[in-house]
């Protein structure tokens, strides 16, 4: 038995695809940035506020200043690529309520319509994490001059 597609509904189809393609590569560039651009940039910054001079304590906060800065806005753009990754999925988000304003009898996971297991965006992060960390402790047991 044959089925047989209509190009409407392969374009329904790509078009998901192709935005869950579009978001992921997203995640990906932004997690990288977490571990890389953000601090690059705030070094960079750090070296201007420096100038030709030595180092300073100014700078010293003038570059942790930015990188707080810059990590709470990528933290912020992850939250909201994974708000907007489980509408396109359509995974409903539990209703958020205090646990002691839950009543007694109801059981653990009641009101949770998520599924167990992770979604794409949180596994390329995960994957993102397990890379750099890997890196880190690769560069410190191998490459680092150990005196």
């Amino acid at each position: 038995m044959v089925i047989r597609t209509s190009t409407a509904q392969l374009h329904a189809r790509r078009g998901p695809i192709l935005q869950r393609a579009a978001m992921a590569a997203i995640t990906a560039l932004v997690t990288v940035n977490v571990w890389t651009g953000c601090p690059l940039l705030a070094l960079w910054v750090g070296s201007r506020a420096v100038g030709t001079g030595d180092l300073s304590m100014a700078a010293v906060v003038v570059v942790l200043i930015v990188l707080g800065l810059l990590e709470l806005s990528m933290m912020f753009v992850l939250a909201w690529l994974t708000n907007v990754y489980d509408e396109m999925i359509g995974l409903q988000r539990p209703e958020h309520s205090a646990t002691w304003i839950r009543r007694l009898c109801a059981p653990e996971s009641a009101g949770l319509n998520r599924r167990l297991g992770i979604t794409t965006l949180e596994g390329i992060v995960v994957i993102n994490v397990y890379v750099a960390v890997s890196t880190l402790l690769a560069w410190y047991l191998f490459f680092a001059a150990h005196r």
